[in-house]
């Protein structure tokens, strides 16, 4: 659950209200895969308790399938992100002790008939932590056993683990399970450990059977396949927050390749996205729909 100071530009100490909406990393890529006319169920635990509540409304609001949306009891929370719509400094509180979502179980993840799904996307924060960190591998071993592309978002966030060198370890060993793999310069660099992060992103997907992309902020992207590589520009704008970028840039490539675009496009219409949200308030409201994505790339041709 999100909580942005109001009205825009506000800073947290200073702010008289508080507007919300569904937060997280996995909920936003979800919300952004529904906008853009794609199909998403969950795989998540919430908190049973009022927070929990209201980020089972909020995925319904977004038409997000939250069958495999289970609550834990006891004192496990959902998390809580109190942020700032600013350009610069911007502010981002992050409440995770007892986080419900580490909850997740290899059982919870069995259930699923994943064949029945064309990709399962794995958020770098659901290995932070066991048993989370065991359901998330076992869940994308049952995925390649069905045929499913699985996707990584890095997703580094310091906070959730107890090491770089842990994470370092883990995320490296889930992006060779993967076959996309999509991260920025920091979290390239944490994967690749000693080595250049670039260097890992073309070593990734020297064999062919992984797409990976190395995001690189204004400096754009660095995409890399079957041997191959392209670089991406940004779409140039003002934004009014930082946030939320990286879920849209997953959304887009997504439901691009999905609905069969090249790649090249699919990666600049996750760039748009990406553009889109940071001018808007919030993450998952600020979402783009293909309407918007289609008049946006018409007018804001990419920087090269």
């Amino acid at each position: 659950m999100d909580l942005y100071a109001d009205p825009p530009g506000t800073r947290v100490e200073q702010a008289e209200k508080f507007s919300s909406a569904l937060g997280g990393s996995a909920a936003n890529i979800a919300a952004a895969i529904m906008r853009l006319g794609g199909t998403v169920a969950l795989i998540t635990v919430v908190s049973d308790d009022a927070v929990g509540r209201f980020i089972r409304n909020q995925l319904r609001h977004y038409g997000v399938d939250t069958s495999y949306v289970t609550t834990t009891g006891g004192e496990a929370r959902s998390s809580l992100a109190v942020v700032e719509t600013r350009s610069e400094d911007c502010q981002s509180v992050i409440y995770r002790n007892g986080a419900a979502d580490f909850a997740l179980t290899d059982g919870h993840v069995a259930k699923i008939a994943y064949g029945d799904f064309g990709c399962l996307v794995v958020t770098g924060t659901s290995l932070a932590m066991e048993p989370s960190r065991g359901a998330t591998f076992q869940a994308m071993a049952l995925a390649r056993e069905a045929g499913v592309v699985i996707a990584l978002d890095a997703d580094y966030r310091p906070y959730s683990w107890s090491s770089r060198a842990e994470a370092r370890e883990i995320c490296a060993r889930a992006a060779m399970l993967s076959d996309i793999v999509i991260g920025n310069d920091v979290e390239f660099a944490v994967m690749a450990g000693e080595h250049d992060g670039l260097d890992l992103a073309r070593d990734l997907a020297a064999d062919g059977a992984r797409i990976a992309v190395y995001k690189m902020g204004e400096k754009g992207s660095v995409t890399f396949c079957d041997g191959q590589s392209f670089e991406t520009g940004i779409y140039a704008v003002t934004a009014l927050k930082p946030t939320g970028a990286g879920d849209a840039f997953m959304g887009g490539l997504l439901t691009s390749l999905a609905a069969g675009l090249d790649l090249e496009t699919a990666v600049r219409r996750g760039s748009a996205a990406a553009a889109i949200v940071v001018t808007r308030v919030g993450c998952a409201p600020a979402m783009p729909n293909n309407s918007e994505l289609a008049s946006f790339i018409a007018g804001y041709p990419a920087r090269t």
